[in-house]
């Protein structure tokens, strides 16, 4: 997956804003002031970290070489992912979903239905 997909993919996600808080070369979307993922702009090959179920991540990491314990991360809640090609763009865009989803679910729920009430707008 290319960075032009992956940057529309996460700024197509209600909510979602881009921010540069650790420096110009760390791409973070969050949603509703809380990250989701992370894109180090000066890597090659590009690489995300995405928030992931502890359990899945580690059966992620097993099932793929390409998918580690999240770098600079709670490596528990965290994976890095290797955008390189050898991953499907399928399984790709399945864990952005996931790592939004996970953090809209721990928001509280009054943020949550205004986020709902935007999207239906």
């Amino acid at each position: 997956m290319d960075f032009d997909t992956f940057y529309a993919y996460c700024m197509a996600k209600p909510g979602t804003e881009e921010t540069f808080p650790f420096g110009e070369q760390t791409l973070v979307f969050k949603v509703k002031g809380k990250m989701y993922a992370l894109v180090g702009l000066d890597r090659t090959p590009l690489t995300t970290n995405l928030k992931c179920d502890p359990e899945r991540a580690l059966e992620l990491r097993e099932q793929h070489e390409e998918i580690v314990a999240g770098w600079h991360m709670n490596k528990h809640h965290w994976n890095t992912v290797t955008l390189d090609g050898e991953l499907s763009g399928q399984l790709i865009l399945e864990l952005i979903d996931h790592s939004y989803e996970l953090v809209v679910k721990s928001l509280p729920k009054k943020v949550r239905l205004a986020l709902t009430e935007e999207t239906q707008s």
